[in-house]
């Protein structure tokens, strides 16, 4: 029988320059070269999988044939003003299902994710829990959103498709 390998994903960041550079999950991820940020929405990958608090469709195990995944840095506050510029791209926009944030800024809080929890969330459904860990192992606090997400993470994670995301994630919320 032939071990799984996890296939790992790439990660990318289309960065608005809106953050405290000192608190950017981002820009650590870059410069721990786990992720290529861009400052052009152009650059970003046809057909990768855009993390989008706003889409349609959640995000499921479904979509792990892509290879490319990528998340809009930007602050909470202007969300709704940035998304609708990559609407004209030809992207995948999922939705991350209900998780809890553990970040400093906005522990405790769901849905307010930061981009290091937003990949990991993405990668762990995508099914390589090892790519995960490794890039929430560069924050000191990154092995608590694993802990504190298990239970839904581990859910989503077995899910066949968007819908049965929907239906898993009524139950925790």
């Amino acid at each position: 029988m032939k071990k799984q390998i996890d296939k790992d994903y790439h990660l990318h960041i289309f960065h608005a320059k809106q953050c405290d550079p000192k608190k950017c999950t981002g820009k650590k991820m870059a410069r721990f070269d786990l992720a290529r940020i861009f400052d052009k929405v152009q650059k970003i990958p046809r057909g990768s999988i855009l993390l989008d608090p706003m889409a349609k469709q959640a995000l499921s195990p479904a979509d792990k044939n892509e290879t490319n995944i990528t998340v809009l840095d930007c602050s909470w506050e202007t969300v709704e003003e940035v998304f609708p510029h990559l609407m004209r791209l030809h992207l995948q926009h999922r939705a991350l299902p209900y998780l809890v944030a553990t970040n400093p800024v906005n522990f405790g809080r769901p849905f307010k994710l930061t981009s290091v929890e937003a990949f990991a969330a993405a990668l762990y459904i995508l099914g390589n829990k090892k790519q995960a860990e490794n890039i929430l192992s560069k924050f000191n606090w990154g092995h608590v959103f694993l802990d504190m997400n298990k239970e839904p993470l581990e859910d989503y994670s077995k899910a066949k498709d968007s819908n049965e995301i929907i239906k898993i994630q009524s139950e925790y919320m």
